[in-house]
C-alpha cells in the first residue's frame, strides 16, 4: 500500500503526521519526496547506509555535425536552447530532458551529457527505512529527483509519501499512483483555501484521500463545515498543544513520548487501509 501524506500549503504538519504515522505502525519505508526541503531525516535521526547522486541529462551539441539550422531551437518549449549567429547555446537548468531536439535534428548532431541536480540518502530508524531526495542548490527541477525517490518503492513494504506542500508539479508527481493521500490541514483560511485547490486536484487524480486537521482547536469552523458539506472524512484532529510542539522543537516524534498517540496513528493506519482497499 502507498499512502501519501500531503498538503495544500506548507507548515501544515504533514512532515510531522508521516513521520509520527511511520514510527508508530513500524516496518514500512518512508520516502520524503519533498526535495526541495527534505525534513523527516531531522525526527527520524536515520543511520545513513550510502547516498546516491541523481543524474538528468541535457543535449551536448557535437559542432562538427551542427551547421546551426536552429530547428533544436525553435523546437524547444522550455527555451532551453537557444540558436544565434554562429553557435547553439544549452541551458542545462530549462532542460526537461524531453529528446525532441535531438529527434528533430537533421544532422543528428545532438547527444546527452549527465548533469547532476541531487542526491539520494538511504537511511534506517528502528524498524523504519528511509530514502530521502535533496535537489541540489541553485537547481530549479524538483521532479527528476522525486521519480528518483520514488524508484525505491518496494511492494514488500507499505509505503509512505512525504509529499512536498503546494499543489504544483512536484505534489503532482508524488501524490499520483498512491493508494490513499491523507490531507494535513489547519483550521485557518489559508488553510482552507489550499485544502480546496488540493482536493480538487485529487478528484482529477482520482486518488481517494482524508483529512487531518492539526492544530486542530484554533482558528474557525469553516474547514469543518467545508468537508462536511463535500462528504470529506476528517480522519484525525491533532490539537495545538504545547507539549507536542516542545518534542517537536527537539526532533522527537511526540508519538514516542505521549503513547497514547501510538495507537491513534495506529487506529489511522488500519482506517485507512481500509478506505484504500474497498
Amino acid at each position: 500500500m502507498i499512502i501519501a501524506v500531503a498538503s495544500g500549503k506548507g507548515g501544515t504538519g504533514k512532515t510531522s503526521v508521516a513521520v509520527n504515522m511511520a514510527v508508530s505502525v513500524g516496518n514500512v519505508k518512508l520516502l520524503d519526496c519533498d526535495v526541495e526541503e527534505p525534513n523527516a531525516h531531522l525526527l527520524l535521526h536515520p543511520e545513513i547506509k550510502r547516498k546516491e547522486p541523481v543524474y538528468t541529462f541535457i543535449p551536448k551539441i557535437n559542432k562538427d555535425l551542427c551547421n546551426i539550422c536552429g530547428e533544436c531551437a525553435k523546437f524547444c518549449q522550455f527555451n532551453a536552447i537557444l540558436a544565434i549567429a554562429e553557435e547553439i547555446l544549452v541551458f542545462p537548468e530549462l532542460c526537461h530532458n524531453c529528446g525532441g531536439c535531438a529527434i528533430v535534428c537533421p544532422k543528428k548532431a545532438i547527444t546527452w551529457a549527465k548533469h547532476r541536480i541531487g542526491t539520494l540518502h538511504f537511511g534506517v530508524a528502528g524498524s523504519v527505512s528511509l530514502v530521502y531526495g535533496e535537489l541540489k542548490v541553485s537547481k530549479p527541477l524538483a521532479v527528476p529527483v522525486i521519480k528518483a525517490v520514488k524508484k525505491h518503492i518496494k511492494e514488500a513494504k507499505d509505503v509512505i509519501l512525504d509529499s512536498p506542500p503546494g499543489t504544483s508539479c512536484p505534489f503532482v508527481e508524488t501524490v499520483n499512483d498512491s493508494n490513499f493521500c491523507l490531507l494535513v490541514t489547519e483550521p485557518t483560511p489559508f488553510g482552507l483555501h489550499d485544502l480546496k485547490i488540493a482536493v480538487e486536484v485529487l478528484r482529477k487524480l482520482t486518488v481517494p484521500f482524508g483529512v487531518v486537521v492539526n492544530r486542530a482547536d484554533i482558528g474557525e469552523k469553516k474547514l469543518y463545515n467545508y468537508c462536511r458539506s463535500e462528504n470529506i472524512r476528517i480522519m484525525l484532529e491533532i490539537p495545538y498543544q504545547r507539549r507536542i510542539a516542545e518534542l517537536y522543537s527537539k526532533g522527537i516524534p511526540f508519538s514516542l513520548e505521549m503513547t497514547e498517540w501510538k495507537e491513534k496513528f495506529q487506529t489511522l493506519y488500519s482506517e485507512i487501509r481500509s478506505l484504500a482497499t474497498k
